[in-house]
């Protein structure tokens, strides 16, 4: 037999190290970890199978069995599954092979409870055996492969792994952990049923252990004992949960169930599970996380919800369930329409699948929407914590889903000038509109102080006017696809000339053109000094304490968009901002003296690029200007 020794992923050996120094708080989830991965070897042998039955090697009933060797110290969890080759024990045990691994491991904090959830985000539950066992052996052999290929990987979750070839007449794997002194309440029976009765009697699997009964003492005055006998007993429901009635499944159940297929330690913040009857017949089980995981935005980040027909496993991440928008939900939909032998492709091209995706969607966000507008405080806290965990990924959906961009805008949460929280719905602004105003005002800057103290603010403040705040990178692309709310048109304060309508009187807009005509020659003036820079210089009246702001044209990218374009490579025309100038302002009236009238200009115009958040594009030569400027 030949044994060779490798080294753990340097990932996995930091993650060990947390697990053994008790980083789970509650000991009994690595029962479920590792149950949780006997029932997904089995049904990936299921799927497999349907193109290759020869896989089931004349044994097609799955099963997972649970046996402890009191003498010994080992508890094992043996499934008759799809197994490992050698290559698959090394890959898959001695890495975690998962997006963005290197800034999980980075944003490890050592506090337990976080770093717990984490590590259950990034699916990494069979090192949870480590938690009770000082060393863990695992023994497979893939389904289809001869019996003089089996397995045996060995570690003591330090630095090292090693790996054998043997012989072995069983498909599946077993992995049997070593226990630890601390750890020996799994060497029970009644512990280990009580464990899967909590965590995995959902399990769709019949879940075995060797039956004990009660035996009299042959001794007068001695006591009975339990006693193992030769048959198996099923210790877990063995029914799938989402064929289960609602009324005969549990809250805490349900919250096992998630867990156990999104590898998160937390509980869910809601649920919905329906059956859906009509032309297309499937059923729906999905969840929605309290907490994004840490890979939500990354690109090949793998997403969507288990697939299942007729009760036999499909695939994991069925992407084309869901739009992309909603790629946090969880779970599990069960089809009674799909063939069997359904594939990625064949998934892209049905209309079951259509009808599917169309459900799902509709579902979740009704159930968003109930609790967003429940009068229940809880349910509104439910909401605000989903909304700050989900609502940039939300806002995808106003330009990727037109069918649905109305109840998505109806979801959406935005701080206001008169609003500091995210907390500010569209409905709730327009409530909240003076009769006069015929428009929903917002700004979106880099942040949401640059957006509070932006100067555009300054008139709508004085007329006390409300203006939406939208300071997260997605605002920008997403509200060109929200051009008006419930028939009320948005208008961003940033672009163009402001147009208050009838909240501005006759005599201030007779004031704003008398001010530019009297002007004429100082703008005309200030033109052609920032000729360079800046595509117009007007009077505004949207400026009370500010000398000036920059805006752009109606059909101009504003700076945000600009930005965000260029740092995804592309290329864009060159476009100069309008400078709007305070004509009641002291440092507009001192231009007509000052024999600096250029350095001034330049001056007033950087320091606008400076209150929108911006640099000046020579932040050198600005401060040598205002220096020159103070000395006089």
């Amino acid at each position: 037999m030949t044994t060779k020794t490798h080294q753990f992923q340097a990932e996995v050996s930091q993650l060990l190290h947390l697990v053994t120094h008790s980083l789970y708080s509650n000991s009994e989830v690595f029962l479920r970890e590792l149950v949780s991965n006997a029932s997904d070897a089995c049904d990936k042998l299921r799927f497999e199978g349907l193109n290759n039955p020869d896989l089931y090697e004349n044994q097609s009933d799955l099963a997972i069995q649970i046996s402890f060797d009191k003498k010994a110290k080992t508890l094992t969890i043996t499934d008759n599954g799809i197994g490992l080759t050698q290559a698959d024990a090394i890959e898959h045990l001695g890495t975690i092979a998962k997006s963005g691994t290197k800034d999980f491991m980075s944003k490890l904090s050592g506090d337990e409870k976080n770093d717990a959830q984490m590590i259950g985000q990034f699916g990494v539950g069979f090192y949870s055996g480590f938690i009770v066992a000082d060393k863990i052996t695992v023994e497979s052999r893939r389904a289809g492969v001869p019996v003089s290929e089996g397995v045996r990987w060995i570690s003591n979750g330090t630095g090292d792994f090693e790996v054998q070839t043997i012989a072995r007449e069983l498909r599946g794997t077993s992995v049997i952990l070593h226990l630890r002194d601390t750890a020996e309440e799994y060497l029970n029976a009644w512990k280990i049923k009580q464990t899967v009765a909590k965590y995995s009697d959902h399990i769709s699997l019949p879940i075995k252990m060797l039956k004990e009964e009660w035996q009299e003492s042959e001794q007068e005055g001695q006591p009975g004992q339990m006693v193992t006998t030769d048959e198996l007993e099923t210790i877990n429901s063995a029914s799938a949960l989402w064929s289960r009635a609602k009324k005969d499944v549990s809250d805490e159940q349900y919250t096992e169930f998630y867990k156990q297929i999104s590898h998160d330690f937390a509980a869910p913040l809601l649920w919905t599970h329906n059956r859906v009857e009509g032309a297309t017949e499937y059923t729906q089980l999905l969840y929605i996380p309290a907490q994004a995981p840490q890979d939500l935005f990354y690109r090949d980040r793998q997403s969507g919800l288990k697939l299942y027909v007729k009760r036999v496993f499909i695939m994991d991440d069925a992407d084309n369930l869901l739009p992309a928008y909603l790629r946090f939900v969880k779970g599990v939909i069960d089809s009674a329409d799909l063939p069997l032998n359904v594939s990625r492709e064949l998934l892209q091209e049905s209309r079951d699948v259509r009808a599917i995706r169309e459900g799902n969607t509709r579902r979740i966000l009704s159930s968003l929407e109930q609790l967003a507008n429940s009068d229940d405080a809880a349910d509104q806290e439910k909401y605000r914590q989903f909304y700050t965990e989900f609502g940039a990924v939300l806002k995808e959906g106003l330009g990727e889903d037109a069918v649905n961009k109305d109840k998505i805008a109806q979801l959406l949460r935005f701080a206001s000038s008169t609003h500091d929280n995210i907390e500010r719905s569209l409905a709730a602004y327009k409530a909240a509109m003076p009769e006069a105003q015929k428009t929903i005002y917002y700004i979106t800057a880099d942040s949401l102080n640059a957006a509070k103290n932006s100067p555009q603010l300054e008139l709508f403040r004085k007329k006390g006017i409300e203006v939406l705040l939208m300071s997260e990178r997605i605002d920008e692309w997403a509200v060109n696809y929200l051009t008006e709310f419930d028939g009320t048109p948005m208008q961003n304060i940033a672009k163009g000339a402001v147009d208050l309508g009838d909240l501005e009187d006759e005599a201030e807009k007779q004031a704003a053109v008398a001010a530019a005509e009297q002007l004429k020659p100082l703008l005309d003036k200030l033109q052609e000094a920032l000729k360079d820079v800046a595509k117009e210089v007007r009077v505004t009246t949207r400026l009370v304490d500010s000398a000036a702001c920059l805006v752009v044209g109606d059909k101009d990218l504003t700076p945000q968009l600009a930005k965000m374009l260029k740092q995804m490579g592309q290329e864009l025309p060159d476009s100069k901002p309008i400078l709007e100038i305070n004509p009641e302002h002291a440092l507009i009236k001192k231009l007509d003296t000052t024999s600096q009238f250029d350095d001034w200009a330049h001056v007033i115009f950087d320091q606008a690029l400076l209150s929108e958040g911006s640099l000046p594009a020579d932040p050198a030569a600005y401060l040598k200007r205002v220096n020159a400027l103070l000395l006089g």
